[in-house]
């Protein structure tokens, strides 16, 4: 099974007065009630990290495009990569479980058998990088801040579920919820607020809707210790941390440096990587993985490729229609322009045979909606369908999912059911051989800011061609990519949509019609009714057989829109690491962890960088 946690970064309230109910402090909250969590009072260590791990030594990675700010919380300007590692929250998830969040700035949490409200008791020896306590004061003034100021996304959820806020002393921070939403995930929710300083932001006079190239105060390990502006940004492991002896501490944030180096494209980056300017590369790249890694540094045994397990869910990685665009406005028209995309070809010919195709958005988990829905989840469907909010076909049809493709890069009987498609939606092949409805032709271009995906889009839009579709590509680089998906100026870009194994509110922020307009994550413009209804069933699912059916239920609704190509994912991190990098054995199931809790073996890298390997 593969699963992906999503960090949920901003909150919203009201302040209200609400009755204090019984409670029983708690020391984690489960996604459902009576669960029992893994790690109890008391623990060590989390079982997955190496508690003698040594402190020090560094650690460099790549990305791509550039920055031009370190706030990573609003949508103006590049942040940086990483630049929300010095904030923390209340409360931590672990990579060994699945819906346990553990209390971590706080001692304990309190709420009602109804999860109507939670109180956090917290810690009285956390402090802001800056030496200030941090204080429930400063919980709910991160709250107020997103509320009022965040990403429009998160306080198009959050305005309509939290009541109130209220820092009942210091260390005592109550938050109320409202009486007609789901409240089974909310404890947990608001308990993931990135915490800032309040003291720094009146101090400072910081407008937090504006880019900035000076970080905010948090209170996490790492803080900003030198960047190159849209280069390189190098972060620095705090000496005076107030949580190393914190048992979810131990074992974790081991190297003393974490750099960042930018890169315009996969090439360059992959050539740094071999001369040394970088110390670890996740391999996105099949061509790269399966015939590049043949350099001297492999060969002598400087650098390790491997193959290291993933349980994480697939990201959904796809291409995705811009809804808001008239010309796909029909169901119809969207599914046959993704039939023309042959996977099989581009799998064998293009990626080396590594990947798998994604057909669900939850692939590879119980969730995967498959066949014809049967019991509880058809029970779900046929209320929604009843309400006239879904095609009544969901009920007795199979999921949809990508036509399998011949060997050859065109596909004739794809190219044949596609045509017939469009025909039906009224896009005719004129004499030049391009289809036109209502004296348009049918355009369509692949926005894209990568030259290693050109030989992915470009036979995709060759068979397009050959259906009579005026597609191509169109490369424009990272900025330029950026404000256009920002403004919603595409036709079709390749997008990621990682779901969580516990999903609830987060859905909204990429499938609800409340952020069809407003949010970075539901770049389709999705807003349809009948999937705002489904996503209500999962939000109020009390119990595991309940939420599997309602994902399920959602899975199927989501891919009869057709909004999306599903492309490829691959059950295994394919990684190259220069030979003083360690991890423990075993990995989690949910996390790679390179950042957070491998280490550095100081000998073998002085021995490294004296033959020159970097």
């Amino acid at each position: 099974m593969y699963h992906k946690t999503l960090f949920v970064a901003a909150l919203v309230a009201v302040t209200a007065p609400a009755a204090a109910q019984d409670t029983t402090p708690d020391h984690a909250v489960t996604t459902f009630p009576g669960g029992e969590p893994k790690y109890q009072p008391g623990f060590a260590h989390l079982d997955y990290v190496n508690p003698d791990a040594p402190r020090g030594g560094e650690i460099s990675v790549w990305t791509f495009g550039a920055f031009d700010s370190m706030n990573p919380y609003t949508p103006k300007g590049r942040p940086a990569a990483l630049s929300n590692a010095p904030y923390e929250s209340l409360l931590a998830a672990t990579s060994d479980e699945i819906g346990t969040s553990y209390c971590f700035i706080c001692t304990t949490m309190d709420y009602p058998e109804d999860r109507s409200e939670v109180t956090f008791t917290l810690r009285d020896d956390v402090f802001f990088s800056s030496g200030e306590q941090l204080t429930a004061e400063d919980v709910v003034f991160s709250y107020e801040t997103f509320r009022d100021k965040g990403l429009p996304s998160f306080r198009a959820v959050f305005q309509t579920q939290v009541e109130s806020a209220e820092a009942l002393d210091p260390q005592t921070v109550r938050f109320v919820f409202k009486p007609d939403v789901p409240h089974r995930d909310l404890p947990a929710t608001v308990g993931s607020l990135p915490i800032f300083s309040k003291v720094d932001f009146e101090t400072r006079g910081i407008d937090f809707e504006q880019s900035t190239l000076e970080p905010l105060i948090g209170s996490g390990p790492y803080i900003l210790d030198t960047m190159d502006v849209g280069r390189s940004v190098t972060y620095r492991r705090r000496e005076d941390y107030w949580g190393w002896d914190h048992p979810m501490m131990v074992g974790r944030n081991n190297f003393d440096r974490i750099e960042i180096e930018y890169y315009a494209d996969y090439d360059s980056a992959f050539q740094g990587f071999r001369g040394g300017n970088y110390t670890f590369r996740n391999e996105a790249s099949s061509k790269s993985w399966a015939t590049g890694y043949d350099f001297p540094a492999v060969q002598d045994g400087s650098v390790v490729k491997a193959e290291l397990p993933d349980g994480t869910i697939a990201t959904s990685q796809s291409f995705i229609f811009n809804l808001r665009r008239d010309k796909f406005s029909d169901p119809r028209v969207r599914q046959a322009i993704g039939m023309m995309f042959n996977f099989e070809w581009s799998n064998e010919t293009l990626f080396y045979g590594i990947y798998d195709r994604i057909e669900s958005f939850w692939e590879n988990t119980e969730f995967k909606a498959a066949g014809v829905p049967e019991g509880r989840e058809r029970e779900i469907l046929q209320a929604v369908v009843d309400a006239g909010d879904l095609d009544p076909a969901i009920l007795t049809e199979e999921a949809a999912t990508p036509p399998a493709s011949g060997p050859r890069q065109l596909d004739r009987r794809n190219l044949r059911a596609a045509s017939a498609l469009l025909d039906e939606a009224g896009w005719v092949v004129g004499g030049d051989g391009m289809r036109r409805k209502d004296g348009r032709t049918l355009s369509v271009e692949f926005l894209n800011d990568s030259q290693t995906f050109d030989r992915v889009i470009n036979p995709y839009v060759e068979n397009l061609r050959r259906l009579g579709v005026d597609a191509r590509l169109s490369r424009v680089d990272n900025a330029q990519m950026q404000e256009r998906e920002r403004s919603y100026d595409f036709d079709v870009v390749t997008h990621q949509m990682p779901m969580a194994y516990v999903p609830g509110s987060d859905l909204r922020q990429y499938f609800g019609s409340g952020t069809a307009n407003e949010s970075a994550r539901n770049l389709m413009g999705l807003a349809d009714p009948g999937i705002d209804a489904l996503i209500k069933v999962v939000e109020a699912a009390d119990s595991e057989e309940e939420l599997a059916a309602a994902v399920s239920a959602l899975d199927r609704g989501l891919r009869a829109q057709h909004f999306w190509v599903p492309q490829w994912f691959k059950p295994a991190h394919t990684v190259a690491y220069y030979d003083y990098l360690r991890y423990p054995d075993p990995l989690p199931p949910y996390a790679l962890g390179n950042l957070d809790f491998w280490w550095a073996d100081q000998d073998a890298y002085d021995a490294l960088k004296a033959a020159g390997a970097f």
